[in-house]
């Protein structure tokens, strides 16, 4: 069977790992450039102020796109590049429309156009404004109203040229990672009953935004993004598979904020798991008459990004099992498991938003780069995926990360991901082996894996 006819084989970005011109045409601070500036965050101390110059490159790499046979693009707008920002009277924030940076969108969306790539909007890839940060960030709920209104200002403003929006990537990064762990921006350690209501304000936040979406843009597909490690069943017997669905969505207190049933469950069922109240009881009064209606709203599909798989019992892993750079599990099974359990639970079509590999990357005697693991690793994870639309899972994309190397994060530059490698001195651009490999397979639709 393959994969599906129309098919979105893509890669993704997001706007801070890429853009950079961090203060440039009117922008914003955001956490992300506060947590870098500070120096003491980032393990090679850069930044992203520059990055990948997308904001000025962004021409050259939509040709990129197209000489290698994307048919869609996955990015995010940067909050904080849309709007301005002032603090009214009463303590609140008012906004405005930044023209500059909306023209940088809008040349972006008319040069994917006019090259045939169809775009994916994310709305929110972590770079919260700086100005809403510090009115209480995630923690106020007033942050879920704030969001509406950027999302209507993007719909009403992109509307016409993006039909496809994602409200976040991975909540359960950005929370856990930079609310309960402090090792992402804004570097908070926060007890429990916080995350727990930071969590809710980001559901509330995301179905206002469908609903702002939904009521502007006509025909459009809206959808959320979830960092998901799949639980790989021990063999593929009936009791092995409920072994490992069982605990791929438990909601557990000490690590609900990394639960995908937390994340998903109230989205799609419109509810939260009724064990997080069993040891959270607290948690109910946070939520007010009518949230659950809001945050239900309903949604067209589901990307999932999978770099991993994990293991219910630790003594299954294999000894020896292959790591990428970062030292993540190679686990190809991953794509089919993780597809399968969100699609047999939830019922929504699937969108692989994220899966790739960093690798010791660089540029050869040749000139070229070479990458015949990040091959070898697509590859098999790919077979994975069309195994679970061969079984029956509406798979309807996979975005590579990255569509070029970038800024990871608290990472720094070090990590390599993308299919076309990126001089940080240069900024020049160069394919590696790996683009032409995913441009074979894009053009056979998958067939010639």
């Amino acid at each position: 069977m393959g994969f599906c006819k129309d098919f979105a084989w893509g890669a993704a970005t997001a706007a801070y790992q890429v853009e950079g011109a961090w203060n440039e045409g009117g922008k914003s601070p955001s956490v992300w450039d506060a947590f870098c500036h500070d120096g003491s965050h980032i393990k090679d101390g850069g930044t992203a102020d520059v990055a990948c110059d997308h904001y000025h490159r962004f021409r050259e790499d939509v040709k990129l796109m197209s000489d290698f046979s994307l048919n869609s693009y996955r990015f995010s707008i940067a909050w904080s590049r849309v709007l301005k920002f002032e603090e009214t009277a009463d303590g609140g924030l008012s906004f405005k429309e930044n023209p500059e940076g909306i023209a940088f969108y809008d040349a972006l969306l008319d040069e994917l156009a006019a090259n045939k790539v169809e775009p994916y909007v994310t709305l929110y890839h972590w770079d919260l404004p700086l100005p809403i940060s510090r009115k209480g960030g995630w923690l106020n709920r007033a942050t879920s109203g704030w969001f509406e209104f950027y999302a209507r200002t993007v719909a009403r403003l992109f509307g016409d040229r993006v039909k496809r929006f994602i409200t976040f990537n991975e909540p359960s990064v950005f929370v856990g990672l930079g609310y309960k762990e402090g090792v992402h921006a804004p570097g908070y350690r926060l007890d429990t009953s916080d995350i727990l209501l930071i969590g809710h304000n980001v559901h509330l936040a995301h179905g206002k935004a469908v609903r702002a979406i939904r009521e502007l843009v006509d025909g459009a597909e809206i959808g959320i993004t979830l960092a998901s490690s799949p639980v790989l069943p021990e063999s593929d017997s009936k009791e092995a598979v409920e072994e490992a669905r069982k605990a791929h969505f438990a909601c557990k207190k000490n690590d609900v904020v990394f639960s995908d049933s937390f994340w998903c469950d109230p989205i799609v069922k419109g509810s939260y798991p009724e064990s997080l109240f069993e040891e959270c009881p607290s948690f109910a009064s946070e939520i007010m008459d009518g949230d659950m209606d809001i945050i239900k709203s309903k949604i067209d599909f589901l990307g999932i990004n999978i770099y991993q798989g994990r293991f219910a019992r630790r003594e299954l892993r294999p000894a020896g099992t292959a790591h990428t750079d970062v030292g993540w599990n190679v686990t190809p099974t991953a794509l089919y498991w993780g597809a399968r359990f969100f699609y047999e639970r939830y019922g929504l079509p699937i969108y692989i938003t994220e899966n790739g590999m960093a690798c010791h990357d660089t540029v050869s005697l040749d000139g070229k780069v070479h990458d015949p693991n990040r091959i070898d690793y697509l590859n098999r994870y790919l077979l994975g995926l069309r195994d679970a639309a061969d079984c029956g899972v509406d798979v309807r994309g996979y975005f590579q990360w990255s569509l070029m190397d970038n800024f990871e994060w608290a990472e720094g530059f070090n990590p390599r991901f993308g299919m076309i490698f990126c001089d940080y001195g240069t900024l020049e651009r160069i394919p590696k082996d790996s683009a032409y490999w995913y441009k074979k397979v894009i053009e056979s639709n998958g067939d010639c894996l």
